[in-house]
């Protein structure tokens, strides 16, 4: 029995992603930069893609989305590309728990001398909007903030924090990967003037993602080129992945409503499953949470018991039976190193080790959930001395 539960790493294709890459491979191949009809047939398929993505985010100006290779260079390009219009170091605020597609160019941009305030968060991994009220300074001139943590499932008020950054005259950009495709997203009502996203968390194949940037707003290219996307992103668009991704994206809006009410039913059912078992404790915060998504940690309270057991250690546990999940963010998940998001909301070094993402996905049944809980129970029996929480 095989059962995927890491939908936060990456999803499965669906099939009519598949089918759309393959038919663009076989007949629409051509460059959409090209004036003759090979290019032109291209070009359509683009801007397709473009309309159907635009209506995910409820984004009025199609123009408003530029294809990126992915959210890494989504989220690279909306900090970067802000920062390079100053010749001088400014200040930017970002939040503790923020993806390392975030982090890392944060860290570039104090190396240039520029000034970085990481808002805290409480002990659920959420920012305290006041907190951004007080971080805010004469020359803040971008805010980013995630919309919903890929490790621990929270979810940020970004609307309000959005506009806390308006009324201050900076730019606000949030990460919305996990976001994208499982919650209704409307850009206008958020407020957001950048906001990111990728294909292969919202079922389209890896290798696109896009930058949603709000009409005024301008950004300085990371990439010198021939002047693709708006001249926002040169380099030839990957036709195939961008294709996939807005099918994906249009078929996530119609089928959201839905699609989120059950994943939530799974989720909330997986967490009742296990809550009456001491060993694994709830991280993040289980109101404002991602549907699909259930993160756990080894409780404090047998610690002591279970010295070298770790997250790897249930995520590899778990898929010699079959179950496929993660310890933490898939781009940390192979490193001993404490997770910085839990280290964020509080967990101490040992314990920041030990956290698990259970990730559920379009094709999680309940049936996977039932299973799932009765086997990570007996691992965690396994793991542990005899008679301790078993």
């Amino acid at each position: 029995m095989q059962i995927y539960l890491d939908n936060s790493a990456t999803t499965k294709p669906r099939s009519e992603a598949i089918a759309i890459a393959q038919t663009v491979l076989q007949q629409q191949w051509g460059n959409p930069s090209s004036l003759h009809d090979w290019g032109q047939r291209s070009a359509t398929v683009l801007e397709t893609a473009r309309l159907q993505i635009a209506g995910l985010l409820n984004a009025l100006n199609p123009e408003s989305i530029v294809f990126t290779s992915g959210g890494t260079e989504a989220d690279n390009l909306a900090i970067l590309g802000v920062a390079r219009k100053y010749r001088t170091p400014q200040h930017i605020i970002i939040s503790s728990v923020e993806h390392s597609a975030i982090n890392e160019p944060a860290k570039l941009l104090e190396q240039w001398g520029w000034q970085v305030t990481r808002l805290p968060v409480n002990q659920y991994g959420r920012v305290n909007p006041l907190d951004l009220q007080t971080a805010l300074q004469e020359n803040t001139v971008l805010v980013s903030i995630i919309y919903g943590q890929s490790e621990v499932g929270t979810l940020q008020p970004i609307e309000r924090l959005a506009k806390i950054t308006r009324e201050h005259g900076a730019l606000f950009h949030t990460d919305a990967v996990q976001v994208a495709g499982r919650l209704p997203i409307d850009v206008h009502q958020l407020g957001v003037d950048l906001l990111s996203l990728s294909s292969h968390k919202i079922y389209g194949i890896q290798g696109a993602g896009a930058l949603y940037i709000r009409h005024g707003v301008e950004l300085v290219p990371l990439l010198g080129g021939g002047g693709q996307e708006a001249n926002v992103r040169s380099g030839t668009q990957a036709l195939p992945a961008i294709a996939s991704m807005g099918i994906a994206a249009e078929l996530a809006a119609a089928e959201m409503k839905t699609e989120a009410f059950r994943l939530i039913e799974l989720r909330d059912r997986l967490f009742d499953l296990l809550a009456d078992y001491p060993c694994l404790e709830t991280t993040g915060d289980r109101l404002y949470r991602l549907p699909h998504h259930v993160s756990l940690i080894l409780s404090d309270r047998y610690a002591n018991q279970a010295k070298d057991v770790t997250g790897k250690t249930i995520v590899r546990q778990l898929n010699l039976a079959g179950i496929g999940i993660s310890a933490g963010s898939a781009c940390h998940s192979g490193k001993l190193s404490p997770s910085p998001i839990l280290s964020a909301m509080g967990y101490d070094a040992a314990a920041a080790k030990r956290g698990i993402r259970l990730t559920l996905g379009r094709d999680t049944t309940t049936a996977d959930i039932d299973w799932t809980a009765m086997v990570l129970k007996q691992v965690i029996c396994r793991l542990m001395p005899p008679l301790v929480c078993c």
